[in-house]
Protein backbone atom coordinates (compact mmCIF):
# COMPACT_ATOMS: atom_id res chain seq x y z
CA UNK A 1 0.00 0.00 0.00
CA UNK A 2 0.88 3.60 0.33
CA UNK A 3 2.60 3.84 3.88
CA UNK A 4 5.73 2.28 5.02
CA UNK A 5 5.68 -1.06 7.36
CA UNK A 6 6.45 0.25 11.19
CA UNK A 7 8.58 -2.34 11.79
CA UNK A 8 11.16 -1.48 14.29
CA UNK A 9 14.40 0.34 13.06
CA UNK A 10 18.05 -0.71 14.30
CA UNK A 11 21.04 1.51 14.62
CA UNK A 12 23.25 2.45 11.24
CA UNK A 13 19.79 1.43 9.04
CA UNK A 14 19.55 4.37 6.54
CA UNK A 15 15.93 5.73 5.82
CA UNK A 16 15.07 8.38 2.91
CA UNK A 17 12.14 10.85 2.08
CA UNK A 18 11.17 12.18 -0.76
CA UNK A 19 9.09 15.33 -0.82
CA UNK A 20 7.09 16.50 -4.35
CA UNK A 21 6.82 19.82 -3.73
CA UNK A 22 5.05 22.81 -5.94
CA UNK A 23 8.48 24.44 -6.35
CA UNK A 24 10.93 21.67 -5.80
CA UNK A 25 11.20 18.31 -5.66
CA UNK A 26 13.65 17.13 -2.76
CA UNK A 27 15.27 14.05 -1.62
CA UNK A 28 17.06 13.67 2.16
CA UNK A 29 18.49 10.37 3.18
CA UNK A 30 19.35 10.00 6.81
CA UNK A 31 21.11 7.16 8.89
CA UNK A 32 19.67 6.04 12.23
CA UNK A 33 22.00 6.15 15.00
CA UNK A 34 21.59 5.63 18.94
CA UNK A 35 17.75 7.09 18.72
CA UNK A 36 18.60 10.15 16.44
CA UNK A 37 19.05 10.76 12.61
CA UNK A 38 22.07 12.59 10.99
CA UNK A 39 21.25 13.36 7.11
CA UNK A 40 24.07 12.14 4.97
CA UNK A 41 22.73 13.70 0.98
CA UNK A 42 20.56 15.82 0.20
CA UNK A 43 19.37 16.20 -3.68
CA UNK A 44 17.08 18.99 -4.80
CA UNK A 45 15.38 20.08 -8.08
CA UNK A 46 13.66 22.71 -8.86
CA UNK A 47 10.57 21.02 -11.06
CA UNK A 48 8.30 24.27 -10.21
CA UNK A 49 5.42 21.69 -10.95
CA UNK A 50 3.36 24.78 -10.09
CA UNK A 51 4.14 26.27 -13.04
CA UNK A 52 2.78 23.51 -15.33
CA UNK A 53 -0.70 23.54 -13.88
CA UNK A 54 -3.58 24.65 -16.35
CA UNK A 55 -6.82 25.97 -14.64
CA UNK A 56 -8.45 22.66 -16.03
CA UNK A 57 -6.29 20.49 -13.28
CA UNK A 58 -4.09 18.89 -16.58
CA UNK A 59 -0.24 18.97 -16.27
CA UNK A 60 1.90 20.81 -19.13
CA UNK A 61 4.10 18.21 -20.99
CA UNK A 62 7.16 19.97 -20.55
CA UNK A 63 6.81 20.36 -16.50
CA UNK A 64 5.50 16.59 -16.46
CA UNK A 65 8.40 15.49 -18.29
CA UNK A 66 10.90 16.96 -15.80
CA UNK A 67 8.65 15.61 -12.79
CA UNK A 68 9.26 12.37 -14.01
CA UNK A 69 13.08 12.89 -15.04
CA UNK A 70 13.64 14.43 -11.62
CA UNK A 71 12.20 11.93 -10.06
CA UNK A 72 14.21 8.92 -11.85
CA UNK A 73 17.27 10.53 -10.82
CA UNK A 74 16.27 10.15 -7.24
CA UNK A 75 15.12 6.45 -7.95
CA UNK A 76 18.87 5.45 -8.60
CA UNK A 77 19.89 7.25 -5.52
CA UNK A 78 17.01 5.17 -3.67
CA UNK A 79 17.90 2.15 -5.85
CA UNK A 80 20.02 0.20 -2.53
CA UNK A 81 17.58 1.09 0.12
CA UNK A 82 14.66 -1.46 1.49
CA UNK A 83 11.21 -0.11 0.09
CA UNK A 84 10.12 0.27 4.07
CA UNK A 85 12.78 2.71 4.72
CA UNK A 86 11.26 5.28 1.89
CA UNK A 87 8.64 7.39 1.78
CA UNK A 88 7.61 9.72 -0.39
CA UNK A 89 4.73 12.31 -0.04
CA UNK A 90 2.93 14.76 -2.94
CA UNK A 91 1.45 17.74 -1.88
CA UNK A 92 -0.76 20.92 -3.65
CA UNK A 93 0.18 20.57 -6.94
CA UNK A 94 -0.69 16.74 -6.84
CA UNK A 95 -3.54 17.51 -4.90
CA UNK A 96 -5.11 19.90 -7.70
CA UNK A 97 -4.81 17.50 -10.39
CA UNK A 98 -8.24 16.72 -11.88
CA UNK A 99 -6.95 12.87 -12.62
CA UNK A 100 -3.73 12.49 -10.34
CA UNK A 101 -3.75 9.10 -11.15
CA UNK A 102 -2.04 9.74 -14.76
CA UNK A 103 0.43 11.52 -13.18
CA UNK A 104 1.08 9.33 -9.84
CA UNK A 105 1.17 5.75 -12.13
CA UNK A 106 4.55 6.99 -14.17
CA UNK A 107 5.84 9.00 -11.25
CA UNK A 108 5.73 5.67 -8.94
CA UNK A 109 7.09 3.94 -11.97
CA UNK A 110 10.20 6.29 -12.06
CA UNK A 111 11.01 6.77 -8.68
CA UNK A 112 10.07 2.89 -7.83
CA UNK A 113 8.45 3.22 -4.53
CA UNK A 114 4.50 4.59 -3.98
CA UNK A 115 3.55 8.08 -3.70
CA UNK A 116 1.53 9.26 -0.60
CA UNK A 117 -0.73 12.50 -1.39
CA UNK A 118 -0.82 14.03 1.73
CA UNK A 119 -3.82 16.84 3.01
CA UNK A 120 -3.03 20.42 3.88
CA UNK A 121 -2.97 19.54 7.74
CA UNK A 122 -1.60 17.07 6.96
CA UNK A 123 1.20 18.42 4.94
CA UNK A 124 1.19 20.90 8.00
CA UNK A 125 1.46 18.65 10.50
CA UNK A 126 4.76 17.18 8.66
CA UNK A 127 6.71 20.39 8.61
CA UNK A 128 6.11 20.88 11.94
CA UNK A 129 7.65 17.80 13.37
CA UNK A 130 10.56 18.84 10.92
CA UNK A 131 10.82 21.95 12.09
CA UNK A 132 10.67 21.49 16.14
CA UNK A 133 13.70 18.44 15.88
CA UNK A 134 15.83 21.44 14.44
CA UNK A 135 15.52 24.02 17.17
CA UNK A 136 16.50 24.25 20.47
CA UNK A 137 14.56 22.56 22.91
CA UNK A 138 11.49 25.10 24.18
CA UNK A 139 8.70 24.96 26.51
CA UNK A 140 7.33 27.79 24.83
CA UNK A 141 4.17 27.95 22.17
CA UNK A 142 5.87 28.66 18.18
CA UNK A 143 4.11 29.99 15.41
CA UNK A 144 5.67 28.20 11.82
CA UNK A 145 5.13 29.27 8.58
CA UNK A 146 6.19 27.64 5.25
CA UNK A 147 5.34 29.37 2.05
CA UNK A 148 5.55 26.81 -0.68
CA UNK A 149 5.30 26.55 -4.19
CA UNK A 150 1.29 26.47 -4.35
CA UNK A 151 -0.01 26.40 -1.02
CA UNK A 152 1.67 27.92 2.76
CA UNK A 153 1.01 25.92 5.96
CA UNK A 154 0.63 27.52 9.16
CA UNK A 155 1.12 25.83 12.82
CA UNK A 156 1.05 26.29 16.46
CA UNK A 157 3.09 24.04 17.98
CA UNK A 158 4.88 22.76 21.41
CA UNK A 159 7.50 20.74 21.87
CA UNK A 160 7.31 18.04 19.30
CA UNK A 161 3.34 18.61 18.91
CA UNK A 162 1.09 20.33 16.42
CA UNK A 163 -1.64 21.73 18.52
CA UNK A 164 -3.02 23.97 15.14
CA UNK A 165 -2.84 23.22 11.75
CA UNK A 166 -4.14 25.25 8.33
CA UNK A 167 -3.23 25.20 5.12
CA UNK A 168 -4.21 28.33 2.42
CA UNK A 169 -3.96 28.66 -1.03
CA UNK A 170 -1.46 30.62 -1.86
CA UNK A 171 2.45 29.86 -2.69
CA UNK A 172 4.94 31.94 -4.28
CA UNK A 173 4.36 30.36 -7.60
CA UNK A 174 0.53 30.76 -7.37
CA UNK A 175 0.64 34.16 -6.27
CA UNK A 176 3.28 35.45 -8.62
CA UNK A 177 1.06 34.01 -11.71
CA UNK A 178 -1.86 35.77 -9.76
CA UNK A 179 -0.50 39.27 -9.45
CA UNK A 180 2.43 39.21 -11.31
CA UNK A 181 1.86 37.00 -14.48
CA UNK A 182 3.26 39.56 -16.69
CA UNK A 183 6.62 39.79 -14.67
CA UNK A 184 5.79 43.56 -13.59
CA UNK A 185 5.28 44.98 -10.06
CA UNK A 186 3.01 48.21 -9.43
CA UNK A 187 1.74 49.60 -6.33
CA UNK A 188 -2.17 48.87 -7.39
CA UNK A 189 -1.17 45.15 -7.90
CA UNK A 190 0.74 44.63 -5.05
CA UNK A 191 -1.98 46.37 -2.83
CA UNK A 192 -4.64 43.95 -4.87
CA UNK A 193 -2.51 41.15 -3.27
CA UNK A 194 -2.60 41.59 -0.27
CA UNK A 195 -5.95 42.74 0.10
CA UNK A 196 -7.12 39.46 -0.97
CA UNK A 197 -4.36 37.22 0.82
CA UNK A 198 -5.14 39.11 4.27
CA UNK A 199 -8.64 38.42 3.62
CA UNK A 200 -8.11 34.75 3.34
CA UNK A 201 -6.05 34.42 5.95
CA UNK A 202 -8.64 36.42 8.40
CA UNK A 203 -10.52 33.06 8.83
CA UNK A 204 -8.28 31.70 11.36
CA UNK A 205 -6.34 34.73 12.21
CA UNK A 206 -8.20 35.45 15.63
CA UNK A 207 -8.15 31.74 16.55
CA UNK A 208 -4.49 31.55 16.26
CA UNK A 209 -3.74 34.38 18.10
CA UNK A 210 -6.17 33.46 20.62
CA UNK A 211 -3.67 30.39 21.22
CA UNK A 212 -0.79 32.46 21.11
CA UNK A 213 3.24 32.09 20.32
CA UNK A 214 6.35 32.96 21.76
CA UNK A 215 8.11 33.42 18.08
CA UNK A 216 7.61 33.09 14.60
CA UNK A 217 9.42 30.45 12.60
CA UNK A 218 10.07 30.39 8.53
CA UNK A 219 10.67 27.11 7.14
CA UNK A 220 11.17 25.75 3.37
CA UNK A 221 12.77 27.55 0.71
CA UNK A 222 10.63 31.20 0.44
CA UNK A 223 11.40 31.54 3.82
CA UNK A 224 15.14 30.99 3.33
CA UNK A 225 15.55 33.16 0.20
CA UNK A 226 13.91 36.36 1.84
CA UNK A 227 16.17 35.51 4.67
CA UNK A 228 19.27 35.77 2.52
CA UNK A 229 18.12 38.97 0.57
CA UNK A 230 17.74 40.85 3.86
CA UNK A 231 20.86 40.05 5.44
CA UNK A 232 22.87 40.37 2.52
CA UNK A 233 21.75 44.00 1.44
CA UNK A 234 22.36 45.08 5.51
CA UNK A 235 18.73 45.38 6.23
CA UNK A 236 18.43 42.61 9.14
CA UNK A 237 21.41 40.94 11.52
CA UNK A 238 19.18 37.53 11.89
CA UNK A 239 16.25 36.55 10.42
CA UNK A 240 13.60 38.89 8.94
CA UNK A 241 12.35 41.75 10.51
CA UNK A 242 9.48 43.44 10.16
CA UNK A 243 11.31 46.74 8.56
CA UNK A 244 13.19 44.82 6.33
CA UNK A 245 10.50 43.30 4.66
CA UNK A 246 9.13 46.44 3.73
CA UNK A 247 12.71 47.53 2.53
CA UNK A 248 12.86 44.26 -0.11
CA UNK A 249 9.28 44.89 -1.07
CA UNK A 250 9.94 48.31 -1.68
CA UNK A 251 12.83 47.09 -4.02
CA UNK A 252 11.00 45.20 -6.09
CA UNK A 253 8.41 47.85 -6.74
CA UNK A 254 11.30 50.04 -7.65
CA UNK A 255 12.52 47.05 -10.19
CA UNK A 256 9.43 47.31 -12.03
CA UNK A 257 9.87 44.15 -13.15
CA UNK A 258 11.06 40.64 -13.05
CA UNK A 259 14.08 41.22 -15.72
CA UNK A 260 15.16 44.05 -13.61
CA UNK A 261 15.04 43.06 -10.50
CA UNK A 262 19.02 43.00 -9.34
CA UNK A 263 19.16 42.07 -5.36
CA UNK A 264 22.23 40.95 -3.31
CA UNK A 265 21.27 37.45 -1.95
CA UNK A 266 18.42 36.49 -4.31
CA UNK A 267 18.76 33.57 -6.37
CA UNK A 268 18.74 33.86 -9.91
CA UNK A 269 16.12 30.33 -10.47
CA UNK A 270 14.42 32.48 -7.70
CA UNK A 271 13.88 35.63 -8.65
CA UNK A 272 11.04 34.15 -10.83
CA UNK A 273 8.94 33.54 -8.41
CA UNK A 274 9.99 35.54 -5.20
CA UNK A 275 7.63 38.50 -5.40
CA UNK A 276 4.37 36.50 -4.85
CA UNK A 277 6.49 34.39 -1.89
CA UNK A 278 7.09 38.30 -0.68
CA UNK A 279 3.53 39.41 -0.72
CA UNK A 280 2.29 36.42 0.93
CA UNK A 281 4.92 37.10 4.13
CA UNK A 282 4.02 40.70 4.00
CA UNK A 283 0.33 39.65 4.09
CA UNK A 284 0.89 37.22 7.44
CA UNK A 285 3.44 39.97 9.05
CA UNK A 286 0.58 42.11 8.91
CA UNK A 287 -2.56 40.14 9.66
CA UNK A 288 -0.42 38.05 12.81
CA UNK A 289 1.54 41.46 14.30
CA UNK A 290 4.76 40.07 13.63
CA UNK A 291 7.49 42.00 14.33
CA UNK A 292 10.28 39.58 13.16
CA UNK A 293 10.46 36.03 11.76
CA UNK A 294 13.00 33.58 12.23
CA UNK A 295 14.37 30.94 9.48
CA UNK A 296 14.60 27.26 9.73
CA UNK A 297 16.73 24.80 7.73
CA UNK A 298 14.36 22.03 7.97
CA UNK A 299 10.99 21.68 6.58
CA UNK A 300 8.41 18.46 5.28
CA UNK A 301 11.30 16.47 4.37
CA UNK A 302 12.89 16.01 7.50
CA UNK A 303 9.63 16.05 9.37
CA UNK A 304 9.15 12.70 7.06
CA UNK A 305 12.21 11.02 7.99
CA UNK A 306 11.06 11.63 12.02
CA UNK A 307 7.58 10.65 11.33
CA UNK A 308 8.90 7.15 10.07
CA UNK A 309 11.17 6.83 13.18
CA UNK A 310 8.21 7.30 15.41
CA UNK A 311 5.96 5.11 13.47
CA UNK A 312 8.91 2.31 13.81
CA UNK A 313 9.31 3.05 17.49
CA UNK A 314 5.86 3.06 18.84
CA UNK A 315 5.03 6.35 18.42
CA UNK A 316 2.63 5.81 14.94
CA UNK A 317 0.44 9.39 14.81
CA UNK A 318 -1.88 7.00 12.98
CA UNK A 319 -3.13 5.25 16.26
CA UNK A 320 -4.18 8.16 18.18
CA UNK A 321 -5.79 9.85 15.50
CA UNK A 322 -8.11 6.09 15.23
CA UNK A 323 -8.23 6.10 19.08
CA UNK A 324 -9.42 10.37 18.70
CA UNK A 325 -12.02 9.37 16.28
CA UNK A 326 -13.31 6.05 18.34
CA UNK A 327 -13.73 8.28 21.32
CA UNK A 328 -15.52 11.85 19.64
CA UNK A 329 -17.84 9.59 17.95
CA UNK A 330 -18.28 7.64 21.46
CA UNK A 331 -17.86 3.96 20.12
CA UNK A 332 -19.02 0.88 22.15
CA UNK A 333 -15.10 0.05 23.09
CA UNK A 334 -16.11 -3.40 24.53
CA UNK A 335 -17.82 -4.63 20.56
CA UNK A 336 -15.01 -2.97 19.07
CA UNK A 337 -12.46 -4.44 20.94
CA UNK A 338 -14.17 -8.22 19.75
CA UNK A 339 -14.16 -7.39 16.39
CA UNK A 340 -10.28 -6.28 16.36
CA UNK A 341 -9.51 -9.47 18.41
CA UNK A 342 -11.69 -11.51 15.82
CA UNK A 343 -10.47 -9.51 12.82
CA UNK A 344 -6.78 -10.38 13.74
CA UNK A 345 -7.22 -14.69 14.22
CA UNK A 346 -8.57 -14.57 10.88
CA UNK A 347 -6.18 -12.31 9.71
CA UNK A 348 -3.38 -14.37 11.08
CA UNK A 349 -4.51 -17.05 9.16
CA UNK A 350 -3.77 -16.11 5.40
CA UNK A 351 -1.84 -13.11 5.63
CA UNK A 352 1.10 -15.33 4.44
CA UNK A 353 -1.58 -16.89 1.15
CA UNK A 354 -2.31 -13.08 0.97
CA UNK A 355 1.12 -11.82 0.95
CA UNK A 356 -0.52 -9.20 4.01
CA UNK A 357 1.82 -7.49 6.18
CA UNK A 358 2.56 -5.10 9.28
CA UNK A 359 0.78 -2.20 7.26
CA UNK A 360 -2.43 -4.50 6.44
CA UNK A 361 -3.08 -5.76 9.75
CA UNK A 362 -2.71 -2.41 11.68
CA UNK A 363 -5.46 -0.69 8.70
CA UNK A 364 -7.71 -4.12 9.58
CA UNK A 365 -7.12 -3.44 13.38
CA UNK A 366 -7.84 0.54 12.61
CA UNK A 367 -11.04 -0.34 10.60
CA UNK A 368 -12.48 -2.68 13.23
CA UNK A 369 -11.58 -0.58 15.98
CA UNK A 370 -13.99 2.42 14.32
CA UNK A 371 -16.30 -0.04 12.24
CA UNK A 372 -19.30 1.47 13.86
CA UNK A 373 -18.74 5.51 14.09
CA UNK A 374 -21.43 5.86 12.05
CA UNK A 375 -23.66 5.20 14.66
CA UNK A 376 -23.36 8.46 16.22
CA UNK A 377 -25.44 9.94 13.27
CA UNK A 378 -27.80 7.00 12.36
CA UNK A 379 -28.32 2.82 12.95
CA UNK A 380 -29.71 3.04 9.42
CA UNK A 381 -26.69 3.42 6.65
CA UNK A 382 -24.50 3.48 8.97
CA UNK A 383 -21.44 1.76 7.55
CA UNK A 384 -22.12 4.69 4.74
CA UNK A 385 -22.20 7.61 7.67
CA UNK A 386 -18.83 6.22 8.55
CA UNK A 387 -16.85 6.19 5.92
CA UNK A 388 -17.72 9.44 5.01
CA UNK A 389 -16.50 10.48 8.19
CA UNK A 390 -14.03 8.83 7.79
CA UNK A 391 -13.00 10.01 4.12
CA UNK A 392 -13.73 13.89 5.23
CA UNK A 393 -11.72 14.02 8.80
CA UNK A 394 -8.40 15.65 9.51
CA UNK A 395 -6.27 12.37 10.17
CA UNK A 396 -2.86 12.98 11.59
CA UNK A 397 -0.45 10.59 10.22
CA UNK A 398 -2.69 9.11 7.20
CA UNK A 399 -2.10 10.28 3.39
CA UNK A 400 -5.13 10.69 1.52
CA UNK A 401 -4.69 7.23 -0.01
CA UNK A 402 -4.72 5.41 2.96
CA UNK A 403 -7.56 7.28 4.69
CA UNK A 404 -9.84 6.32 1.29
CA UNK A 405 -8.60 3.09 1.84
CA UNK A 406 -9.97 3.30 5.47
CA UNK A 407 -12.54 4.41 4.30
CA UNK A 408 -13.86 2.20 1.67
CA UNK A 409 -13.40 -1.00 3.93
CA UNK A 410 -15.84 0.57 6.66
CA UNK A 411 -18.07 1.43 3.79
CA UNK A 412 -17.95 -2.08 2.79
CA UNK A 413 -18.10 -4.03 6.00
CA UNK A 414 -21.99 -4.30 5.59
CA UNK A 415 -24.35 -4.65 3.43
CA UNK A 416 -23.34 -5.02 -0.20
CA UNK A 417 -19.79 -4.21 -0.61
CA UNK A 418 -19.59 -1.02 -2.90
CA UNK A 419 -17.11 -1.80 -5.30
CA UNK A 420 -16.60 1.64 -6.86
CA UNK A 421 -15.37 3.12 -3.86
CA UNK A 422 -12.28 0.50 -3.90
CA UNK A 423 -12.24 0.53 -7.63
CA UNK A 424 -11.23 4.85 -7.07
CA UNK A 425 -8.28 3.94 -5.39
CA UNK A 426 -5.13 2.96 -6.36
CA UNK A 427 -4.71 0.17 -8.08
CA UNK A 428 -1.83 -0.90 -6.16
CA UNK A 429 -4.09 -0.60 -3.14
CA UNK A 430 -7.58 -1.94 -4.63
CA UNK A 431 -6.46 -5.79 -3.90
CA UNK A 432 -5.81 -5.64 -0.45
CA UNK A 433 -8.27 -4.09 0.10
CA UNK A 434 -10.93 -5.95 -1.02
CA UNK A 435 -8.99 -8.82 1.58
CA UNK A 436 -9.42 -6.68 4.10
CA UNK A 437 -13.13 -5.74 3.96
CA UNK A 438 -13.42 -9.33 3.42
CA UNK A 439 -11.89 -10.49 6.83
CA UNK A 440 -13.51 -7.12 8.58
CA UNK A 441 -16.76 -8.43 7.42
CA UNK A 442 -16.25 -11.70 8.67
CA UNK A 443 -15.18 -10.65 11.80
CA UNK A 444 -17.94 -8.37 12.69
CA UNK A 445 -20.56 -11.25 11.88
CA UNK A 446 -19.14 -13.57 14.12
CA UNK A 447 -19.10 -11.03 16.76
CA UNK A 448 -23.09 -9.85 15.81
CA UNK A 449 -24.37 -11.17 18.80
CA UNK A 450 -21.96 -8.36 21.08
CA UNK A 451 -21.67 -11.05 23.63
CA UNK A 452 -18.44 -11.73 26.29
CA UNK A 453 -18.57 -15.62 24.53
CA UNK A 454 -15.32 -16.61 22.96
CA UNK A 455 -14.75 -17.42 19.31
CA UNK A 456 -15.30 -21.14 17.99
CA UNK A 457 -12.51 -22.76 17.38
CA UNK A 458 -11.81 -21.87 13.14
CA UNK A 459 -9.74 -22.36 10.68
CA UNK A 460 -9.54 -19.60 7.52
CA UNK A 461 -7.71 -20.48 4.38
CA UNK A 462 -7.34 -18.36 1.64
CA UNK A 463 -5.67 -18.66 -1.93
CA UNK A 464 -5.82 -16.17 -4.68
CA UNK A 465 -9.75 -16.17 -5.08
CA UNK A 466 -11.06 -18.27 -2.55
CA UNK A 467 -11.48 -17.90 0.92
CA UNK A 468 -12.49 -21.59 2.89
CA UNK A 469 -13.79 -20.30 6.56
CA UNK A 470 -14.09 -24.30 9.06
CA UNK A 471 -16.39 -23.58 12.34
CA UNK A 472 -17.15 -26.52 13.98
CA UNK A 473 -20.88 -28.36 13.07
CA UNK A 474 -22.09 -28.06 16.82
CA UNK A 475 -21.60 -24.58 16.89
CA UNK A 476 -22.88 -23.40 13.96
CA UNK A 477 -25.97 -25.19 14.76
CA UNK A 478 -26.34 -23.24 17.84
CA UNK A 479 -26.16 -20.16 15.61
CA UNK A 480 -28.51 -20.43 13.41
CA UNK A 481 -28.28 -16.63 12.48
CA UNK A 482 -24.91 -16.70 12.14
CA UNK A 483 -25.19 -19.81 10.40
CA UNK A 484 -27.56 -17.55 7.58
CA UNK A 485 -25.92 -14.94 7.58
CA UNK A 486 -22.63 -16.90 5.91
CA UNK A 487 -24.86 -18.11 3.33
CA UNK A 488 -25.64 -14.84 2.40
CA UNK A 489 -22.09 -13.46 2.62
CA UNK A 490 -21.20 -16.09 -0.09
CA UNK A 491 -23.08 -13.44 -2.79
CA UNK A 492 -21.94 -10.03 -1.16
CA UNK A 493 -18.02 -11.98 -1.50
CA UNK A 494 -18.35 -11.95 -5.32
CA UNK A 495 -18.55 -7.79 -4.93
CA UNK A 496 -14.93 -8.30 -3.33
CA UNK A 497 -13.83 -10.45 -6.57
CA UNK A 498 -13.70 -13.78 -3.84
CA UNK A 499 -15.77 -17.01 -3.34
CA UNK A 500 -16.46 -17.64 0.26
CA UNK A 501 -16.79 -21.40 1.33
CA UNK A 502 -18.57 -22.34 4.65
CA UNK A 503 -17.43 -25.99 6.09
CA UNK A 504 -18.90 -26.94 8.88
CA UNK A 505 -16.09 -29.55 10.68
CA UNK A 506 -17.29 -32.57 13.41
CA UNK A 507 -14.93 -32.12 15.63
CA UNK A 508 -12.45 -28.93 16.76
CA UNK A 509 -10.35 -27.15 14.03
CA UNK A 510 -7.90 -25.38 16.60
Amino acid sequence: MSEVSPTEMRDGELLAAVDLGSNSFHLVVARYEHGSLRLIDRLRDSVRMAMGLRPDGSLDAERRKRALECLARFGQRLRSLPPERVRAVATNSVRRLAHPQAFLLPAETALGHPIEVVAGREEARLIYLGVAHDLAKSSQRRLVVDIGGGSTEFIIGQGYDALETESVQMGCIASTLRFFEDGTFTQARWRQAQTEMELELQQFAADYRARGWGEAIGSSGTAKAIGNIVQANGWSDNGISATSLVRLRDAILAAGSVDNLRLAGLAEERAQVIAGGVAILEAIFTTFSLDHMGVCETAMREGLLYDMVGRAMHGDPRAGSIAALASRYAVERAQAARVHYAAIELFEQVADAWQLGALERDLLGWSADIHEIGLAIAHSLHHIHGAYIVAHSDLAGFSRQGQLALAAIIRSHRRKPDRDTIEALPERMRRPTRRLTALLRLAALLQRGRTTDPLPPLTLVADDRTLRLELPALWLDQHPLTRADLEQERNSFKNLDLKLQVRATETATA
